[in-house]
């Protein structure tokens, strides 16, 4: 009996140390294996604006990226490696802003393939088309809107009733006719004549007096007044460019910036649009038709399309719960035929000579 308790005894004492044991070398686990030390970071190059195909690398085109050292690749080009990039290299293909640099990316100068055309038409999307429309500082929202912008664009159109046949605008004028007839040996004739006034009068329509029951003709006492109606026809379009080009990629583009430098650039009154061929037809219709065509500002990472009702005069007295007004017995003093936008300070005032 007393051999059993000394057994059981060594027993829990062996098991109290394996547990001793397990847990000190637990312990010193961490101190015995070899450090391991976090990765150097590395510098790497990527693109600090839009590189358009064909254009050089060069220092005011690239920025640095900091990464981990065990994630650089062989292709990406780090600190040690700058002289290379800048070592005549241009784009092979467009690269956009971000856009870490490689050296499937970027090649030797003399060996670049020649881009026909213009260097900039590398910029537009395979699909789109670029098409430049007048613009002013109205419909550029006071000049918010630069190169690379994405905007709505807004345009205002009149209409008016034309005859179907004439396509003339309505009333047509109209005439007595006096006499037809098939003189011998001649083609047959149409006399018209003409009012008391000497001259045709325009078309009215025939209206029934309430209170006296009478038949009068009625005549416009103007022409007709258009109908103006609004609408967004494109939605996120990207300028690609505000202003005229530069004739020579050089000589001009250094006289432009002295001029902006100076303070006597010109305010631009062109701006070019990347579109679809379709839009670019309707750009094309709505300029040559004197629709007045007005652009707004976008956040370029919002992408929503939003529907958008057509503002007309209905739309605006129904929406906004304009009324109209009152025919009252006064008036206001002096009389008040259109509406004088004011004056701004800083306005250009032309003086005719």
């Amino acid at each position: 009996m007393r051999r059993g308790r000394i057994i059981i005894f060594l027993i829990l004492i062996v098991m109290v140390g394996l547990v001793v044991v397990f847990v000190a070398f637990r312990a010193l686990l961490p101190a015995l294996a070899p450090s391991q030390q976090a990765p150097t970071e590395v510098l790497i190059y990527k693109a600090a604006q839009n590189i358009p195909q064909g254009g050089k690398i060069t220092a005011d085109v690239i920025t640095t990226l900091k990464i981990p050292g065990d994630q650089v690749t062989a292709e990406e080009y780090t600190e040690a490696e700058r002289g290379d990039l800048l070592n005549n290299k241009v784009a092979k293909f467009p690269l956009d802003q971000g856009v870490v640099i490689t050296s499937s990316m970027v090649t030797d100068a003399s060996q670049a393939v020649t881009i026909a055309g213009p260097q900039w038409a590398a910029l537009i999307p395979p699909g789109m088309t670029a098409i430049s429309i007048p613009t002013t500082r109205l419909s550029l929202d006071a000049y918010a809107i630069n190169d690379g912008a994405h905007v709505n664009v807004n345009s205002c159109f009149l209409f008016v009733d034309v005859d179907p046949s004439f396509q003339s605008i309505t009333p047509n004028f109209t005439a007595a006719l006096s006499g037809t007839g098939f003189p011998q040996n001649a083609l047959p004739v149409l006399a018209l004549g003409v009012n008391s006034g000497g001259a045709s009068s325009a078309q009215g329509r025939l209206e029934l007096d309430p209170s006296l029951q009478q038949p009068f003709y009625v005549v416009a006492s103007e022409a007709q007044r258009p109908r103006v109606v609004c609408q967004t026809v494109l939605q996120d379009v990207v300028v690609m460019k505000l202003g005229n080009f530069p004739l020579t990629p050089t000589d001009t583009q250094a006289a432009q910036q002295q001029a902006q430098q100076q303070g006597a650039a010109p305010a631009p009154d062109i701006i070019t649009l990347i579109v679809s061929p379709q839009d670019a037809i309707t750009l094309t219709y709505m300029v040559y038709t004197n629709a007045q065509i007005t652009m707004t500002l976008r956040n370029p990472s919002d992408q929503s399309r939003q529907a958008t009702e057509a503002a007309t005069l209905q739309f605006l007295l129904s929406q906004y719960n304009i009324p109209v007004p009152a025919k009252l017995p006064y008036a206001m003093q002096p009389r008040l035929d259109a509406l004088t936008a004011p004056s701004l300070p800083n306005d250009t005032v032309t003086v005719s000579p």
